[in-house]
């Protein structure tokens, strides 16, 4: 998609490092946000990017694969994810993501801005579009619904001119989100019915999530987010426990570790990950990350540069 103007590259950041982030840049004549094509398709054209060699990288749009034949390999936030025959690959803005050879996956290949969707979709839509929500899929009964419909959007996608312009827009648009809303409420997205004063806990533990998905980069203590959500950090802690059996504090260092194994992953620096994630310096940054993981960053870095070179032979 490089070479037809899909995907476009952030430019590098002060310190020399580029932040692993692709734009959506939609071909001349594709009406907003969305382009629909088939896996096939999209490796026939374009068989030296991004996975030869493989590469992490990030988008800024949310990209929806089905599978109809084959099988499709492919990483989400570090962890390889197996597609088999009636499964969707569902990977949302900011996920890292390393594609696999393709094999002999078949099936429809959508990739959209949130933007496309109405506001009103967008909010029923909230709990598939979530930052934390299955990135594989299996739609149960709707299976087949979800199937036609992602067709019939393939379909009207290549159809440009064949109908006025507005109504071909309006067909695209109303068609992605009946297949978004029909995988929103399948089996694998869990109801978000803790918007009812009966699950206040769990209400908070999920204003606390979307709190810490905006501002881990400044943000690093349970105090600060407690005052921002003008409750208390043992409230916080509690929501938490309940909710994922850790501490608010465990939550937040989590997020700032995935965020870092992201950056590393594309080829920053240390010292550019420990300024962007508000360490003082890349010593107190090394410390908290091996604390995590395991690994120094230089160590991590040389491990993911040696399976990367690997997965490409």
């Amino acid at each position: 998609m490089v070479s037809s103007g899909h995907f476009g590259e952030s430019a590098p950041d002060l310190n020399g490092a580029r932040p692993p982030l692709y734009g959506f840049q939609p071909p001349v004549g594709t009406p907003f946000g969305l382009e629909v094509t088939t896996v096939e398709d999209f490796f026939d054209r374009h068989d030296d990017w991004p996975w030869n060699p493989p590469r992490p990288g990030r988008a800024t749009f949310h990209y929806l694969i089905l599978v109809t034949s084959g099988e499709l390999l492919h990483d989400v936030d570090h962890v390889t994810r197996t597609v088999g025959p009636g499964q969707w690959l569902w990977v949302r803005p900011g996920h890292t993501q390393c594609w696999h050879p393709p094999g002999s996956a078949r099936g429809p290949f959508i990739l959209f801005e949130q933007g496309v969707l109405r506001p009103e979709t967008a909010r029923l839509l909230a709990p598939a579009t979530a930052h934390d929500a299955s990135a594989v899929l299996t739609p149960g009964a709707d299976g087949h619904w979800a199937e036609q419909t992602a067709l019939q959007l393939l379909d009207e996608h290549r159809a440009l001119g064949r109908r006025p312009l507005e109504l071909h827009h309006a067909l695209r648009r109303s068609l992605l989100e009946a297949l978004l809303l029909r995988l929103a409420h399948g089996p694998d997205i869990p109801a978000r019915e803790a918007d009812t004063p009966r699950d206040r806990r769990a209400s908070t533990y999920r204003q606390f999530l979307d709190a810490v998905e905006l501002h881990f980069r400044e943000m690093h203590h349970v105090d600060d987010y407690a005052r921002l959500l003008r409750c208390s950090a043992r409230t916080l802690t509690r929501a938490a426990r309940a909710a994922v059996g850790t501490g608010a504090r465990e939550v937040i260092d989590a997020r700032r570790v995935l965020e870092a194994r992201r950056l590393l992953d594309a080829g920053w620096t240390a010292g550019a990950v420990a300024a962007h994630l508000g360490f003082g310096d890349a010593a107190n940054f090394g410390r908290f990350f091996r604390n995590h993981t395991g690994v120094a960053p230089a160590a991590y870095t040389a491990r993911q540069a040696h399976d990367g070179t690997s997965l490409g032979r």
